[in-house]
Order: structure tokens, then C-alpha cells, then sequence
């Protein structure tokens, strides 16, 4: 014996093997076995065999004149049999059965189910307001085949266009637009980016991971230009200093500076001027609130999007020429060699900038080999060996070696990209990251001693973290570390310039009454600075295998980190190589690249050989 019975909304088939209360155990066909609840259970059968039943059933089943049932069905619930028993004039057989069944499943707009085996037709008003949702869906079925048609021709239909670019970052599944995009994605085998490219939805892949980065976190746009004004500054003394930058090339937004004075005693007064932006508007202002929404610049190989708009970046930027105001510490140091800090003072005034040295033109004056060999015949080289110096002394106390790091440098003509190769912590680098070290450390401190609430950077169990509390970094080996070298930039260094200003007056915090406020801007800060660090990682991994593709390079050298993680030695890229074999950290190997995707911003690296070996 055979049964026919209902499984989630289909119809199903299959040979009892064995019968119980309440269920039975069948065979379908092609062997898979299955329990089957009696309840589920439409009709029971002797022939035809269960493979053959439906086959049969759906030929007969486009011989059922709906029209003609729902007439005669009536107003009252209905069990399949009885309908079949009068439409047919006879005791139906079981394909008659069945066929039924499969009629009444396919006329939703004619007749609802009840129950198993159970029917009730619809009203005339309910059939009929079926009938137009039946014909809407129809006319939306035929736009989206119709779009989808256009996607795999290569053409973009307007309607596509209208729902960019949600409907390629955040689509609504309801969405006609996007079911005609994933209709076309079937038939090209494309991913929705890679068909969207194709028909110029997506200007480039570099346009495309632009774009989810802006919608994400700069749905309004990533123009940041108002009409709010900065604030009267107050009026400051010119600092008795000639000062000079060490930056990028390509940097805009200059927030330190420095200086060296020799004082009659024989000491030496060392200033580390920071731009004082604070002092152009006040939190809670429109120029704040852009600046809050942002928390910081976005940087990505070749661009960024500035936080602050370009009336609070360019008056106080410490750009060459210019008296620019300034928060600063001086450090009065021994003059003996020995580089002793004797003395500090914080002071708010007008710092003359005369020069902005720049990155990589200051590595090559001021290098290790000119340092040795005395040639330091440029402007500021004796300042600079002065200051070189004293951040050597400054490293000892704090007990930390140096790490060498590389950095990548991107520049990019009539669409070639070029990349170099700069290893961080040479002269320059030592200089500026010492003093930054310094002047954040001592204005926490400064904070610090009078329980002023602010954002500092801690380090407590490896873990680096804000906290609005001063703690020991352990990683920099610094008691406490105040964010605060870097206002044009970071909304936290902005915010604690706002704190730290105020104590220079001797006034209150602006948010001394207002801490959960402060903790806010620290989780917003943390959690925002997080995602444009990783944009940038994987900006910068982007344009890494574009310049592989753009080179025809399929072998390269590579420098294992540590176990099989690798770091690229072209470009900015680190991976985990399953191939590479058990290796010391720092090791350079030769590896193999292939499958370069700059849609999914992917590529497949394999060891070849130690770079020292010979080649196989």
C-alpha cells in the first residue's frame, strides 16, 4: 500500500513499510525513508506506484476548470474528496484525487486551505482582491525580468540608478531593483559589485569599497565645508622662537612643531609647540559638531577626509611663514651633555613657524651617516642634532628600544601607482616621536595632579585603551599619557586641548559637570578611530594588489612576522601562507602570488624558497 500525503505545502509520495498509532514509516522514492504523521496523511493507494502518481496527477491537473469549481464549490468548507468525487461523476481514482489537490494548491486566489485535505472558496470580493495582487506581482515579476534583462546586456536601467547605492550596500530584499540584480547575478554567475562595474553603476572597485566606507559613516557625504566662523582669538604673546615641522609631503594639517634656543646660562630651551585649534571655537558649536561627528581624519592611499572644515584647519595649522597660535612646553635643559630636564612651563601664544621640513627630503640630510660624519650643513641640522640627542636621552629613561617599522608612501599619476618603501625610525622620526612622547606624557600630568577628568591613552595588560582616569602605559613606559599632540586631527587630542587650555587660564574643565558627556566622546572616539584604522589597512591592501596587477608581478620577496604570517616586501600587504615552512621571524622568502581580486580585495601567496636559497 501507498500514500500520498502533505509536506510543508507539497505534495509527497511514497511505499508503507510499516504502520503504528498515529504514524506511519515510508519509502519514497529513490530509497530515503521517512516517518510520516497520520494527521499529514491525504490518501491511502494501491497503484499507480508513488513515482508515478504526481507525474500523472499535474498532466491532469491543467484539465481542471477553476473557474467552474469555485461556482460550484459553495460557501462552506469542503473536503478534496467530495469535490472530486462531483467534478468527475464518479468515485475518483486516486491520480483524479490527487489532481485535485495539485489544482487546488495552484489557485490560491479561488480557494484557502483549512486544514489537511480541507478547502473553503473565497468571497467574491476577497477573489477578486486576490486577483489584483496576483496581477501586481505579475507586472512586478515581468519589470524585474525586464531589468534583469537590461543588467545582463550591460546596460543600467535608470531604476537601478535611482536606488544607488543602497541597493548595492543595503539592499532591501522587497525591492524589485534588487531581486532583478540578483536575477541577473544568476545568470551572468557574477556578484552584485562585479555586475554593477560591469554596467558602470560603480565608476571603479576603488569607487566601490569608497563607497560602503561613505555610506557607512558618511551618509550626508564626506564634505564637511559651513558657514560657521571660528571664534575672536584671545590676544597672545609672540614666542622669542624661530620653528620648524617635521612632516609627510603631503601633509596639511600640521599640528607640531619645534624649536631650540641657547640661553645666556648655557642651558637650552626646548619648545614643542602644538596647533591650538581650541581656541578657534568652543564645545557645543557648529564647528564642534562637525568635529564630533567625524572624531578624526580618514586617511586611505592618496586621499583623506579632513574632521575639521578648512576655516578651523588653516588658521592654526603651523604652516611655514606664519605666526600661528599654539599650546607649548618648554623644556629647559642641561647644556652639559647630559640633557637633564631642569624645568618645565606650559605657555599659550603666537609660535613664528619658519619652516616646514619635509618627509623624505629631511631623511636624507638628517641621517645617521651625516650625524656620524658631522655633514649637517643645512638649515636647523644643529637644532636638529641637539634635539636627535636629547630624544636618545629621553628613550633611555623611559627604558623602551626601538622597533623598526616601514611605511608605505602611495603617489598616483594619470592613473599609475607608484609605492616606496620608508623605514620608520630614523633621526627625524626618533625626534618627533620622543618629544610627542614627552609632551603627552608631562600634559597628563599636568592634568593629572589636579584630578582633571580627561581622555588618556593607557596600556594595562597589553591592552591599549582610553580611560578618563591617568594609568601607566605600559607599552610607551610612561606613568600617564594624555592624547593631545594631535587637535586638527583627533577629537579626543581636540577635547583634551580644550581641558588643558582650561587650567592654563586656571579655569574649569568644560566638562567638569558634565563627565558622562566626556565618556561618551571616549567610547564614540574608540569605537569610530577603530573602523577608520581598519578602512585604511584595507585601503592600503587594495592599492597593493592594484600596483601587483598593475606591475605583472607574480613573484616577489616577503618577510615572515611570525608562525606563517607574512608581510609583503613591495607593498602593504600581510598574509597567512599555509605553504611556508617553520621559520624564524625576519626571515625573507621568495613566495608565488596569484588570484589577485581587488573586488574582494584577495590574493593567494605560496612559499617557494628561502631567499638565500638557490632556486629550484
Amino acid at each position: 500500500m501507498n500514500v500520498l500525503f502533505e509536506d510543508g505545502g507539497a505534495l509527497r509520495a511514497g511505499a508503507i513499510l510499516s504502520e503504528q498509532p498515529g504514524a506511519v514509516l515510508v519509502e519514497l522514492p529513490g530509497g530515503k525513508r521517512e516517518k510520516v504523521r497520520a494527521d499529514r496523511v491525504l490518501l491511502h493507494f494501491p497503484r499507480p506506484q508513488p513515482s508515478e502518481l504526481l507525474t500523472e496527477a499535474q498532466k491532469l491537473a491543467t484539465e481542471v476548470d477553476i473557474e467552474f469549481l469555485w461556482e460550484c464549490a459553495g460557501d462552506s468548507e469542503f473536503e478534496v474528496a467530495d469535490l472530486a468525487r462531483e467534478y468527475f461523476g464518479h468515485v475518483p481514482s486516486p491520480v483524479e484525487t490527487t489532481a485535485m489537490l495539485v489544482a487546488l494548491f495552484g489557485a490560491p486566489t479561488h480557494f484557502l486551505r483549512r486544514g489537511i485535505g480541507r478547502f473553503h472558496a473565497v468571497t467574491a470580493e476577497a477573489r477578486q482582491a486576490a486577483e489584483k495582487a496576483a496581477a501586481r506581482k505579475q507586472k512586478q515579476l515581468e519589470k524585474q525580468t525586464a531589468l534583469a534583462e537590461q543588467l545582463v546586456a550591460g546596460e543600467l536601467p535608470r531604476e537601478i540608478t535611482a536606488r544607488m547605492p543602497y541597493v548595492l550596500y543595503k539592499p532591501d530584499p522587497s525591492w524589485i531593483e534588487y531581486k532583478a540584480i540578483l536575477q541577473a547575478c544568476e545568470q551572468t554567475r557574477l556578484s552584485p559589485a562585479r555586475l554593477l562595474l560591469r554596467c558602470g553603476a560603480i565608476e571603479s572597485s576603488h569607487a566601490f569599497h569608497l563607497g560602503r566606507f561613505l555610506l557607512d559613516f558618511f551618509p550626508k557625504g564626506r564634505s564637511n565645508e559651513s558657514t560657521a566662523k571660528i571664534d575672536s582669538l584671545p590676544e597672545l604673546p609672540l614666542a622669542d622662537v624661530s620653528a620648524f615641522s617635521i612632516d609627510d609631503v603631503s601633509t596639511t594639517e600640521i599640528d607640531d612643531a619645534f624649536s631650540v634656543t641657547r640661553l645666556p646660562d648655557g642651558s637650552v630651551r626646548v619648545g614643542i609647540h602644538i596647533a591650538a585649534p581650541a581656541l578657534g571655537f568652543q564645545p557645543g558649536s557648529p564647528l564642534d559638531e562637525i568635529a564630533r561627528q567625524r572624531l578624526s581624519t580618514v586617511y586611505m592611499p592618496g586621499d583623506k577626509i579632513t574632521m575639521l572644515p578648512s576655516q578651523a584647519i588653516y588658521p592654526f595649522t603651523l604652516s611655514e611663514g606664519k605666526d600661528c597660535p599654539a599650546v607649548s612646553l618648554y623644556l629647559t635643559v642641561a647644556g652639559d651633555g647630559s640633557y637633564r630636564i631642569l624645568g618645565e612651563e606650559s605657555r599659550l601664544e603666537r609660535v613664528p613657524i619658519r619652516r616646514n621640513l619635509r618627509y623624505p627630503a629631511i631623511d636624507s640630510q638628517f641621517s645617521i651617516e651625516n650625524i656620524q660624519t658631522g655633514n649637517l650643513d643645512f638649515e636647523f641640522g644643529q637644532e636638529l642634532l641637539f634635539l636627535y640627542e636629547l630624544a636618545g636621552h629621553l628613550q633611555t629613561l623611559r627604558g623602551k628600544p626601538e622597533q623598526e617599522q616601514v611605511d608605505y608612501i602611495f603617489s598616483f599619476t594619470d592613473g599609475r601607482i607608484d609605492i616606496s618603501r620608508r623605514l620608520r625610525g630614523g633621526p627625524p622620526d626618533k625626534v618627533v616621536a620622543e618629544l610627542m612622547i614627552y609632551v603627552n606624557s608631562a600634559w597628563g600630568k599636568l592634568l593629572g595632579d589636579r584630578d582633571i577628568r580627561a581622555l588618556f591613552r593607557v596600556q594595562d595588560s597589553g591592552k591599549v585603551r582610553l580611560s578618563l582616569y591617568p594609568a601607566p602605559h605600559a607599552g610607551l613606559g610612561v606613568t600617564q599619557y594624555l592624547w593631545s599632540s594631535s587637535p586638527l586631527r583627533r577629537y579626543c587630542d581636540l577635547v583634551n586641548q580644550w581641558i588643558l587650555i582650561a587650567r592654563l587660564f586656571e579655569e574649569p574643565s568644560p566638562y567638569a559637570d558634565n563627565e558622562a558627556d566626556l565618556l561618551k566622546v571616549m567610547r564614540d572616539f574608540e569605537s569610530t578611530y577603530a573602523a577608520y584604522d581598519e578602512f585604511q589597512r584595507s585601503m592600503e591592501r587594495y592599492t597593493g594588489i592594484r600596483y601587483l596587477q598593475q606591475e605583472s608581478i607574480s613573484q616577489t620577496t616577503a618577510t615572515v612576522i611570525r608562525d606563517n604570517l607574512v608581510r609583503l616586501d613591495l607593498v602593504p600587504i600581510w598574509q597567512r601562507v599555509h605553504s611556508l615552512p617553520e621559520l624564524p621571524p625576519g626571515t625573507q622568502v621568495v613566495v608565488d602570488v596569484a588570484h589577485l581580486d581587488e573586488i574582494e580585495i584577495t590574493l593567494h601567496i605560496e612559499f617557494r624558497r628561502k631567499v638565500d636559497a638557490l632556486p629550484v
